[in-house]
Order: C-alpha cells, then sequence, then structure tokens
C-alpha cells in the first residue's frame, strides 16, 4: 500500500534531480531538448511527498515509445500517457515511490508552461510555498493511506494557485523579469 508522506524540504532534492536527469540525458540523447525539476521537491524550503518530478521535453512525444526498455533498465514503470493525452509518464520505487517523470513534446506549451509556472510561481512566493506544504502536511495527516483524498483535498487550492501561477508567469514572460 502507497502511504502519503509530507516531509520538510530536503537540500539532496536537487542532488537526486541532477543525478536522474544524467542518466535521462544518455537515454534520450538528441531527442530531449531540455530536462527540468518540476514538483514540490523543486521549491526550496516546500514541504513535499519526496518524490523528485522530472519534466523532460522532447522533439517527438511519439518516439518516446521506443525508450522504454531503457527506462525499466533505470528502474521506470513506462505508463504511456496515464490519463493525459500528449504525455508520456513514468513511475520508480513501486509502492515506496521516489521518482515520477513527465515528458512532453517541445510544442505541447500548455502543459509545459503549466508546469513551468507553477514551479516559478511557489519559488518567488514563499508565502504561497508556506500554505500549500502546510496543506499538503496537513492532508498527509489526515488521509495517510488514501492519497484519493489526498489529491482531492489539494485539487481547488492547486487549481486556483495555478491560475494565479499562470497569470503571473505570463506577464512575467511578457515584460521581461527584472532578476
Amino acid at each position: 500500500m502507497r502511504r502519503v508522506v509530507v516531509t520538510e524540504y530536503n537540500p539532496m532534492w536537487p542532488v537526486m534531480f541532477e543525478a536522474e536527469a544524467a542518466e535521462i540525458k544518455k537515454i534520450f540523447g538528441h531527442e530531449l531538448i531540455a530536462i527540468h525539476h518540476i514538483g514540490s521537491t523543486s521549491v526550496p524550503g516546500m514541504k513535499a511527498k519526496p518524490i523528485i518530478d522530472i519534466m523532460p521535453v522532447v522533439r517527438d512525444i511519439n518516439a518516446v515509445d521506443k525508450f522504454n526498455d531503457k527506462m525499466i533498465e533505470l528502474g521506470y514503470e513506462p505508463m504511456g500517457e496515464f490519463g493525459l493525452p500528449g504525455r508520456r509518464y513514468f513511475r520508480k520505487g513501486g509502492d515506496n515511490r521516489t521518482h515520477h517523470v513527465h515528458i512532453y513534446q517541445f510544442d505541447n506549451t500548455t502543459e509545459v508552461e503549466r508546469h513551468l509556472a507553477f514551479r516559478d510561481y511557489l519559488r518567488e512566493h514563499k508565502d504561497a510555498a508556506e500554505e500549500y506544504g502546510k496543506l499538503k502536511e496537513k492532508l498527509a495527516k489526515r488521509f495517510p493511506d488514501d492519497i484519493e483524498a489526498y489529491m482531492d483535498g489539494k485539487d481547488q487550492f492547486v487549481k486556483e494557485l495555478e491560475h494565479k501561477a499562470l497569470k503571473w508567469y505570463r506577464e512575467k514572460s511578457k515584460y521581461g523579469s527584472q532578476s
């Protein structure tokens, strides 16, 4: 059974991302355009489930399937689109999940931008990151054995935050960053 656990931020998460990203780069080679650390473990100081979310961006999403055997060798379970058309999803670690890989084609700007906007917004808005971390911690304590209830409990907050993040991200891109 998969337990829902939310922990304090671990400064090793970016290191774990870099190590896994290096292996994924070897597998996908020239098909890979970019690779991003996304999700809560990519936000310094934020409480999170200790699962590294990785978003490779590729030239051709259909070419990803030919790399399934190599991903299996790296310990991943290929899940296909897993409910999101235009994505290829892989998970590692079974019930004790360690990594999720969400692959998108370069021109799937809706999904790529959504993930990057959410991450960048939380990195720049510490109050939102803290509020989201507290919500996740509360839900994990309330639903330690029910990942669906945990996810449902976050859903409305995430949708609202995502809306704010996309608006902020697009404004920032439109006018350029001062940082």
